[in-house]
């Protein structure tokens, strides 16, 4: 397939990434628009989101991310997470590098999405072409009519089970008990433990993962948004 053949559908905030000017550059047909789900569509039932490995971590820790993972395997068969960037530069985010390793985990095995590290946006641009291009001449619509999530409760589960250990069951007992997310990230261990089918260990675990700071300078925050 020529690359002149390839169309892409790419959400508009990607145009800061430089990702969409290298694919005209390379002669690809793109589309930019507002898309509701991901950030490149590649074909009729691909999408792709795309992550620096900032931004990827950010995500794990607002809550973001699982509820990103949900809304990309309701509305797609085949979605895939490309996490753009210096993997090394995981360490000096976080000071628990297994938050991004137990995320990347669940993600691939819970969610059945694959993660496809990039080092840079040349490269991730080299890889949707691929992408593009070993899908044929596939037919069918790119676009869909996607409802925004406006289920508020679903979306509160959403951020407390992306914490370790916890289900459905258990984010909703921890809605019941403190009221909102905010209050539930806010609790003490012990608070936490006295939570049915919580124990200590797991809320240990949970404090543990919210209690690892994101270590940011200005200067480095600004380099891997930019990346």
């Amino acid at each position: 397939m020529k690359i002149e053949e390839i169309r892409m559908v790419i959400d508009e905030r990607e145009s800061k990434s430089g990702i969409p000017n290298l694919l005209k550059q390379l002669g690809v047909k793109i589309e930019m628009t507002n898309l509701a789900v991901g950030d490149y569509i590649v074909a009729p039932e691909t999408v792709v989101e795309r992550k620096s490995v900032y931004d990827f971590i950010s995500s794990v820790f607002d809550g973001r991310l699982f509820d990103q993972c949900n809304r990309l395997k309701e509305h797609f068969e085949h979605p895939v997470i490309i996490v753009e960037g210096n993997m090394d530069e995981i360490e000096k985010i976080t000071e628990n590098p297994l938050v991004f390793y137990g995320a990347a985990s669940s993600v691939a095995l819970d969610f059945k999405i694959p993660i496809i590290p990039t080092p840079n946006a040349s490269h991730t641009a080299k890889l949707l072409i691929s992408m593009c291009a070993r899908q044929g001449n596939m037919k069918g619509p790119f676009l869909k009519k996607i409802r925004k999530s406006g289920d508020l409760k679903r979306q509160q589960l959403s951020i407390l089970c992306s914490l370790p250990g916890v289900g459905e069951k258990l984010a909703t007992r921890m809605l019941e008990k403190f009221g909102s997310p905010k209050n539930s990230l806010n609790a003490s261990l012990s608070e936490l433990a006295k939570i049915k089918g919580m124990g200590e260990a797991r809320a240990e675990k949970i404090r543990k993962m919210l209690d690892a700071g994101i270590k940011e300078e200005k200067s480095e925050q600004k380099t891997l948004h930019n990346i």
